[in-house]
């Protein structure tokens, strides 16, 4: 008998056909990894962190993983971009009501990512590729800011921006100019990396996309050089001295409105030792006094309590004071700023236009309540919008007047500007997201708003972090988390408007317009080539 002897493992090896099927699976993996990667790169590019320059190359890697590819794979592709940025982005949403409605909130937004993702690809084969694609991010931004339920703007490319070099576009163009310039940026430095790859593999330089990746990176960091002396923190209009009252809460989560009193309390309490130490010498007397969002829940019109306690902390300081109060009016219920004198008392009112969906407002309520009637009753009552913007003349100077939610949207901002704002406040309530990056992602907002628009801004918190940033973006005072404090300071008041300010919208609407006209474009072309292969 004769024994054939098997190499060891070749019986188990793999057929033939069988690698080059791992590897197509492997070749599928690897961008969609990618993509995924890309978009926690984003992510890390935000608040709390400085390291915006990472948005440059998380959007090379989006323009590498998307160029050329069919549009259901750019859509798988940019959902998974999407879910890399706003999963850990907004983790914070679910912090005190659980993982379904942060999840749900992702799974939502990630799809106007994948949509922008499916049009980047389709114009990935034009001419000047990286201007299209940039500009239809902001279109997705755009839609994003408006739908559904009022739109949400949070993870803005612009909002990650604070820290860069590219801020000054801001004043030039608001955050959709200031956005596009980081995005084409980004897909500046892929096309740069892509025609030098292909230059050492063939030997041969396309000159022409060796160009348009040199003028993608070049033009958005000259225009944010040029527009440098759009940024200023000069006085126009003299100076006022603003206190930002913290009074902090009794202890975090969604049931600090349980404790309404205590949190009235405090914001007083804070108040009137202020005003101990303004009495003594140590602390320069204010001219106006900010109190943030939420410090009183109690109705200061309906409870002669509350009115009383406020009252006294305002006779205390002997300054008017901004309070932020919740009131039940004509049956409607108001998240509103209440300009309190330390003589008359109230004497005017803003009541808060942009409204939080699921946090202020339940949309679709009889449908979420046979999902889960305990989000129902977190928001029993709906509030109502607010018409008219609001600023506050306090001691001659002109507050302008956003609350919280507001400063993530573009053009409430803008109102309090237009309508004669010389300094912006944005008195905000974080209790509710604990020590999350909620805070911090919301006070970038406020600095890329006070170069926008060259005005100090101001944000009084109930529990931080509290700040005076100057029009220039730098945040020369801040609080803490969770503690009891108070900032006083003299800013410059400031009356001429930024090209930002006077323009409005229409950098939005040009940009959204270049999309378009690249999507038909690419559909066109497309159109054309596969009548060409028919033929």
């Amino acid at each position: 008998m004769t024994v054939t002897a098997t190499p060891v493992g070749e019986s188990e090896s793999m057929p033939p056909q069988a690698a080059p099927a791992r590897r197509r699976r492997l070749e599928r993996l690897v961008p969609a990894l990618a993509a995924a990667l890309s978009g926690l790169l984003l992510y890390v590019s935000f608040p709390p962190r400085t390291l915006w320059w990472l948005a440059l190359p998380a959007f090379g890697v989006l323009g590498w993983v998307l160029r050329g590819r069919g549009w259901k794979a750019a859509l798988g592709l940019g959902y998974l971009f999407g879910l890399g940025f706003l999963l850990p982005l907004l983790v914070w949403t679910g912090v005190e009501v659980g993982p379904g409605p942060w999840i749900a909130l992702v799974v939502i937004e990630a799809v106007f990512v994948a949509l922008v993702g499916a049009g980047i690809a389709a114009v990935s084969r034009l001419p000047g590729w990286p201007v299209w694609a940039a500009a239809l991010w902001i279109a997705g931004e755009a839609v994003r800011a408006r739908m559904p339920f009022e739109g949400f703007p949070w993870g803005k490319i612009a909002f990650g921006q604070a820290d860069g070099v590219f801020l000054p576009l801001a004043a030039l163009g608001g955050t959709p100019v200031l956005g596009f310039a980081v995005v084409l940026c980004g897909f500046g430095l892929y096309e740069i990396v892509r025609v030098g790859l292909a230059a050492r593999r063939t030997g041969t330089v396309r000159r022409a996309a060796a160009a348009l990746g040199a003028l993608s990176v070049a033009v958005p960091l000259v225009g944010a050089v040029a527009a440098r002396p759009l940024v200023s923190d000069a006085a126009e209009d003299g100076t006022v001295t603003v206190a930002v009252i913290q009074g902090n809460v009794p202890r975090l989560g969604l049931d600090f409105n349980a404790q309404r009193r205590a949190v009235l309390d405090y914001h007083a309490r804070e108040t009137q030792r202020l005003a101990a130490e303004v009495k003594a010498g140590e602390v320069q007397r204010p001219d106006i006094v900010l109190w943030p969002e939420n410090s009183s829940d109690i109705d200061p019109f309906a409870n002669p309590d509350a009115r009383a306690v406020i009252d006294r902390a305002a006779k205390a300081i002997g300054a008017p004071v901004s309070v932020g109060g919740v009131v039940s009016r004509d049956g409607k219920l108001l998240n509103e700023q209440i300009l309190w004198d330390p003589a008359k008392g109230p004497v005017d009112t803003y009541d808060k236009r942009q409204i939080q969906p699921f946090g202020e407002y339940l949309p679709l309520r009889s449908l979420i309540g046979a999902i889960n009637d305990e989000w129902t009753s977190m928001v029993r009552q709906d509030f109502s919008r607010g018409s008219e913007p609001g600023v506050f003349t306090m001691d001659g100077a002109r507050v302008g007047l956003v609350t919280c939610y507001e400063a993530a949207f573009d053009w409430a901002v803008r109102d309090t500007v237009t309508d004669g704002a010389q300094l912006i406040s944005v008195p905000s309530n974080n209790a509710t997201f604990g020590r999350s990056e909620m805070t911090y992602q919301q006070l970038a907002m406020s600095r890329v708003r006070a170069v926008e628009h060259s005005r100090t801004v101001t944000v009084p918190v109930t529990s931080g972090v509290s700040a005076v940033i100057l029009p220039d973006g730098r945040i020369t005072q801040r609080t803490g988390m969770f503690v009891a404090d108070s900032l006083v300071q003299e800013v410059p008041l400031r009356s001429s408007q930024t090209p930002a300010t006077r323009v409005g919208i229409a950098p939005e609407i040009a940009l959204v317009l270049i999309a378009a006209g690249g999507l038909g474009w690419a559909v066109v072309a497309g159109v054309r080539g596969r009548r060409a292969g028919d033929a």
